[in-house]
């Protein structure tokens, strides 16, 4: 079964295709052909390679987004690294949704009236969903009567008991939707199964702490295999600092912006979504290794910026440990969580108190999914690659096996 997963962001698109027999395979296999699309002011860069090596780069001048997507699509059959012969050999389409809204947890097959819903929960997340539905849109376009499915990012989230879900307002809120709703689900719960498997314990007897760092940040504490809190809340700019996102502050701040200083919700909304964060304190750039490249320099602001991200998720970590009653295991993944041995050493340098102690050389350079405790450590840390499109495969095959059983059974 050929699998491609569409994977958007605010300023990418990610595509990788996958081929799954009848069993899936205890490690996640790797992409047939995968495609990148960074998206400029004015041009796109794209990047493809194939499993058998070959690869193909190139700047595009695309009018639109929509465009450059179409574009990425078309070197799965055509190109230097084409894979396909036609679009005919995918047997499904899998798409990351950031926000399922109150309507979605479980993956689902996308119709016209799945795509609308879908829809709806844009103004929730609109850095993501209207991408994402775009995304369908050209699938069904370029691909033509393909089964498409939706695996949502919030779905893991649902088992958040009402005492951390529930918004401390007027319960009218929480009867209208406004709860936390939590993202990232899809790589928090991979890396809960993938710290299972390392540390060869049953998933339901592990207390663990995800921390999910890349230019969006969460963290999330699954008890048992099952998610029970995390950072992220309503909108994915709640909880940690992030790349360009301010996480959490307070609401004053914003009523007193609006009262003061004229600024309306979508100025506010820009302001925390794209101008805040890493970027809004040092002055440079949203990207962690740019800040630690400018701290190097002496940058003042670049260090202040450093300083907040890791006292922000030293917090988070300590919030989640306490919810849990203990821990088993802290995961790093994701950019910055997989790539910088500073944000991990940083977080874990004051939390020796919880039993939690990294191997400095370990940390140096971890190689793949990797176990980096001090050997006195009672609290396992690992460094887990995060693997959200191999995940959404998975859910994929898993979607269309059940069907294709249950159609079976009907006939």
């Amino acid at each position: 079964m050929k699998i491609l997963v569409l994977n958007s962001g605010s300023s990418s698109q990610k595509a990788c295709l996958y081929e799954i027999g009848e069993t899936l395979p205890a490690q996640p296999a790797d992409c047939l052909w995968q495609g990148t699309v960074e998206f400029g002011s004015e041009s796109a860069s794209l990047a493809v390679q194939n499993s058998k090596g070959a690869s193909q780069k190139e700047e595009i001048q695309a009018s639109s987004r929509a465009d450059a997507v179409r574009r990425l699509l078309g070197t799965l059959t055509t190109g230097s690294a084409h894979t396909l012969a036609s679009f005919s050999e995918i047997h499904a389409v899998g798409h990351r949704v950031v926000h399922g809204g109150p309507d979605f947890d479980e993956p689902v097959l996308v119709t016209p009236a799945v795509r609308k819903a879908i829809s709806r929960a844009a103004e929730l997340a609109p850095l993501h969903v209207r991408e994402e539905v775009e995304g369908m849109e050209l699938v069904q376009e370029m691909v033509g009567a393909v089964p498409q499915i939706a695996v949502f990012d919030t779905g893991f989230h649902r088992t958040i008991p009402p005492s951390a879900a529930v918004y401390p307002g007027p319960y009218k809120w929480f009867e209208q939707g406004i709860r936390r709703y939590g993202f990232h689900g899809i790589n928090h719960q991979y890396c809960a199964g993938r710290a299972a498997n390392m540390l060869d314990r049953n998933p339901a007897s592990l207390k663990l702490v995800s921390c999910h760092l890349g230019n969006g940040c969460s963290v999330a504490a699954i008890d048992s295999g099952r998610s029970v809190d995390t950072s992220m809340g309503f909108t994915p700019l709640e909880g940690l600092m992030m790349g360009t996102r301010s996480g959490s502050v307070d609401p004053g701040i914003l009523t007193y912006l609006m009262r003061q200083k004229n600024l309306s919700g979508g100025q506010l909304d820009d302001i925390l979504n794209k101008k805040s964060g890493l970027l809004g304190i040092s002055g440079v750039s949203g990207d962690m290794r740019k800040i630690e490249s400018e701290i190097e320099k002496g940058n003042e602001r670049a260090r202040l910026a450093f300083d907040i991200f890791v006292h922000r998720l030293r917090s988070g970590i300590g919030s989640m440990v306490a919810v849990l009653g203990g821990i088993d295991a802290l995961i790093f993944t994701a950019g910055i969580g997989e790539h910088s041995a500073k944000v991990r050493s940083g977080a874990c340098g004051t939390v020796e108190i919880l039993g939690i102690q990294i191997d400095p050389e370990k940390n140096r350079r971890p190689m793949g999914d990797a176990d980096i405790s001090h050997a006195d450590s009672r609290v396992r840390v690992l460094v887990i690659h995060a693997q959200e499109d191999w995940a959404i495969a998975t859910e994929c095959w898993k979607l269309l096996r059940s069907k294709n059983a249950t159609d079976h059974d009907m006939n």
